[in-house]
C-alpha cells in the first residue's frame, strides 16, 4: 500500500471521527447500495438576532429565552445574548457610511436557562440595544427568544413584539408604508466577524421605486443598522413591499412599523414566495384587516381569497379574488372579515400558479383607541414550533388546518418563576381555525412557553396573540409559529474503504 493510499485512509478515519455519522461496519458486497435513509438529528448550533426594541424613552421591554427539551440533544452546551454595536445616525437615513458608535458595556438582557425552563429579562427606555445570540449543544435545538415592548404614548404606542430571527440572505416584507403618519424602519443585524453588504429594494403598486440609496449598504461585524424606509425613495405610498438581499455575509432583518394614530408593531418576513399561502390567527375582534401581496416573478398572480373560520372555509363577500401584477404590490381592504370568530386567511392560485409573498395588517379597537399588528404568511408548524412569553391571561393560541384535519399536541412549559408543565391534545377539523384553550402550568409564576407538535393529519399553521390593554387602547401583538428547525436531516452511510484502494 503506497503512502497516498495510507493518507487517504487516515483522512477518511479522521472524517468519521469528526462527524460521528459514519458507521464502522464492514463494507457491503461490491455493487450494493450502502446509502441509508436520512435521520433527523438535533442541531448543534443556533444563531438568533434581536433588533433594537425602541427609541422611546418611555418604552418597557421584556425578553424571554426558551429551549424545548429535545431527545438526542447534547448533554452540555451554552447560550448567550450579547449587545450589538449600533450604526451611526447617518446610516439610518440611508447613507452608506459604515460608521459605528461602538459597543457600550451593556449587561446581557438575560441569561438563558436550562432547556425546558424559560428565562426572562427586561430593559427600559431607548437604552436596550440590538442583541446577537448564539446557542450551542443542548441549548441549540428549537431555541427561541421573544422581545416584547410596551410604549405608553407617542408614535407607535402600544404593544410591539417579535421573535428574534435567524440570520439569512433574503427577506420579503409586504405591508410596509411610507405614507404620511407612518415611520417604518428595516433593522439589519450582522452576527458574523466580517461585514455584510446588503441591498434594500422597495416595490409599490407600479413596480420598483427607483433609488440607488438602498444599494450596497454595509453592516459592520456584530452590528445593527436601522434604515428609515422613507429615505430610500421619493414620494409616499401606503402599500409597499421591501426586499432585502445580501450580497455577502448574512443578516437578520425585521421591520418596525410605527403609526401616529393606530400604534405600531414588528413585521416579520413573509415565508418564501409560493402559489399558496396561509396567514393564521386573525383576532376574532379585529375591526379592520388589510391584505398586501407581491408577485416577485415575471408572471401575474390570480389568487382565490378564503377565510378558514371555526366552521370551515368561506369566501369574503366582495373580496373573492386578488389580482397581483408581476413585480408589483397589490392590496385589499377586508374590513371586519372575521365577524367575531377566529380566522386565518388562505390564498390559493385560481389558475397557473405564480409565486407570491403576503402579509396582513390587523387593527383592533375604534377611533382614537386603535392598535395594529401584522400577520405575515408563514410556513406550517412542521415537526415542532415554540413561542415564549405567555401569561395566564392575555394569551391566545390559534391553530389552523386549511386542508386535512389534524391532531395537535400543545405543551405548556414550567413557569419562569415556578409551576408545573401541562399538555393538551386538540383535533382541528379540515378547513377550520380554532382559538384553543391552551394549557397553563399548574401553580404558574412568571411566564411560560408553548410548544406545538402535530401528531397526525394534514399541515397545521399557528400563531400566538399577546394582548394587554393600556389606557383603553387594546394593545396586542401576533407571532406566527413556523417549524423551529431544531433538527436536521443527516444521511446515514456505511464506511467503504474499498473505494480508496481502487486505481
Amino acid at each position: 500500500m503506497n503512502r497516498t493510499t495510507l493518507s487517504l485512509i487516515a483522512g477518511a478515519t479522521a472524517l468519521a471521527a469528526v462527524t460521528g455519522f459514519a458507521s464502522l461496519n464492514a463494507p457491503a458486497a461490491s455493487g450494493d447500495n450502502t446509502a441509508k435513509a436520512a435521520t433527523q438529528q438535533p442541531v448543534e448550533r443556533t444563531s438568533l438576532l434581536c433588533p433594537q426594541p425602541s427609541t422611546s424613552e418611555i418604552a418597557e421591554t421584556s425578553y424571554t429565552s426558551y429551549t424545548p427539551v429535545t431527545q438526542g440533544a447534547a448533554d452540555s452546551g451554552k447560550a448567550e445574548l450579547q449587545a450589538a454595536a449600533v450604526e451611526s445616525a447617518d446610516s439610518t437615513s440611508g447613507k452608506k457610511t459604515g460608521k459605528k458608535t461602538g459597543k457600550k458595556t451593556v449587561k446581557p438582557a438575560l441569561k438563558p436557562a436550562e432547556p425546558g425552563k424559560p428565562a426572562t429579562g427586561d430593559g427600559s427606555g431607548a437604552e436596550p440595544p440590538a442583541l446577537v445570540g448564539t446557542a450551542e449543544g443542548k441549548f441549540a435545538p428549537g431555541w427561541t427568544v421573544q422581545e416584547t415592548t410596551a410604549v405608553a404614548a407617542g408614535t407607535g404606542r402600544g404593544l410591539l413584539g417579535t421573535n428574534c430571527t435567524a440570520p439569512d440572505t433574503e427577506f420579503w416584507f409586504p405591508g410596509v408604508s411610507t405614507a404620511t403618519g407612518r415611520t417604518d424602519y428595516v433593522h439589519l443585524t450582522n452576527p458574523d466577524d466580517s461585514a455584510a453588504v446588503v441591498d434594500v429594494e422597495l416595490y409599490g403598486k407600479d413596480g420598483t421605486l427607483k433609488s440607488t440609496v438602498g444599494e450596497g449598504i454595509t453592516v459592520q461585524p456584530h452590528a445593527s443598522e436601522p434604515i428609515l424606509l422613507s429615505t430610500l425613495a421619493s414620494g409616499q405610498q401606503s402599500d409597499l413591499t421591501v426586499h432585502v438581499t445580501v450580497r455577502s455575509g448574512r443578516v437578520g432583518a425585521a421591520v418596525q412599523a410605527l403609526d401616529d394614530k393606530i400604534g405600531g408593531d414588528w413585521l416579520a418576513a413573509s415565508t418564501d414566495p409560493a402559489g399558496s399561502l396561509v396567514m393564521p390567527g386573525i383576532p376574532k375582534d379585529a375591526t379592520a384587516v388589510r391584505l398586501v401581496a407581491f408577485a416577485p416573478g415575471d408572471q401575474d398572480a390570480d389568487l382565490k381569497v378564503r377565510l378558514a373560520s371555526p366552521s370551515g372555509l368561506i369566501t369574503p363577500a366582495g373580496n373573492e379574488t386578488l389580482h397581483v401584477k408581476a413585480g408589483m404590490t397589490a392590496a385589499a381592504d377586508l374590513g371586519d372579515v372575521t365577524r367575531g370568530e377566529a380566522g386565518s386567511l388562505v390564498l390559493t392560485s385560481t389558475g397557473t400558479s405564480a409565486p407570491v409573498v403576503a402579509a396582513l395588517q390587523v387593527v383592533r379597537g375604534k377611533g382614537s383607541k386603535q392598535e395594529m399588528a401584522f400577520i405575515p404568511a408563514t410556513s406550517p408548524v412542521g415537526g415542532r414550533a415554540t413561542v415564549a412569553d405567555n401569561s395566564s391571561k392575555g394569551t391566545t393560541l390559534a391553530l389552523s388546518a386549511p386542508g386535512q384535519s389534524a391532531q395537535v399536541k400543545v405543551t405548556a412549559s414550567v413557569g419562569s418563576e415556578g409551576g408545573t408543565a401541562a399538555t393538551k391534545t386538540y383535533t382541528i377539523k379540515g378547513g377550520t381555525t380554532q382559538d384553543v384553550d391552551a394549557p397553563v402550568p399548574a401553580g404558574l409564576k412568571g411566564t411560560y412557553a408553548l410548544t406545538v407538535e402535530p401528531v397526525s393529519g394534514g399541515p397545521v399553521y399557528a400563531s400566538r396573540t399577546l394582548a394587554s390593554a393600556q389606557e383603553g387602547v387594546p394593545g396586542f401583538t401576533i407571532q406566527t409559529l413556523p417549524d423551529d428547525r431544531g433538527t436536521v436531516a443527516v444521511p446515514e452511510a456505511d464506511q467503504d474503504l474499498s473505494v480508496l484502494l481502487k486505481k
